[in-house]
């Protein structure tokens, strides 16, 4: 059962999980527009990349937030590495929200573009596309991918903002 004071010890990390996911969703309205979804398809696989940047952001202000307002300036890298944990472990149930408005509001034709582009420049079969490029496969991947990153960052985030 979750009582008032187990709510108040995760709040910070649900805010920044919530923060994390608003930030993905507007990255993909910025990849829409800079045309990386259609016109500039063939830049997509690079120029996402980019949202790294903001992910390892999100995650430095989160256990910056969390050593600073709950653990009063003070946070090893134990605390720091489950904090940022818990970050990941509630951002693992709003991925799948995010991957289904990006690709059914934000940009529908995403997969068919990309699907397209990989058959015509001969880098997938159709078939071979088509099992790759759609939200079943994509939601599969941001699961086990986010999961791994999220560990991985929170472990190298904690290294650098402990404080004793």
């Amino acid at each position: 059962y979750l009582n008032a004071q187990r709510v108040k010890k995760y709040i910070i990390e649900l805010k920044w999980a919530i923060i994390f996911m608003i930030s993905a969703l507007l990255w993909m309205i910025f990849e829409k527009f800079m045309g990386w979804h259609d016109l500039l398809i063939d830049k997509h696989m690079t120029y996402t990349n980019f949202f790294a940047i903001i992910a390892v952001s999100v995650y430095v202000f989160a256990l910056i937030d969390k050593r600073k307002n709950f653990y009063q300036g003070k946070i090893t890298w134990k605390q720091a590495f489950i904090s940022g944990v818990i970050v990941t472990l509630f951002i693992i149930p709003l991925n799948p929200i995010a991957q289904y408005l990006t690709y059914y509001f934000i940009t529908p034709e995403y997969f068919t573009n990309i699907i397209s582009h990989s058959v015509k420049t001969g880098k997938m079969t159709l078939i071979e596309a088509e099992n790759y490029f759609n939200l079943q496969n994509y939601m599969l991947q941001g699961l086990i991918g986010g999961t791994l990153m999220g560990f991985a960052t929170s472990a190298v985030v904690s290294f650098f903002i402990k404080k004793q």
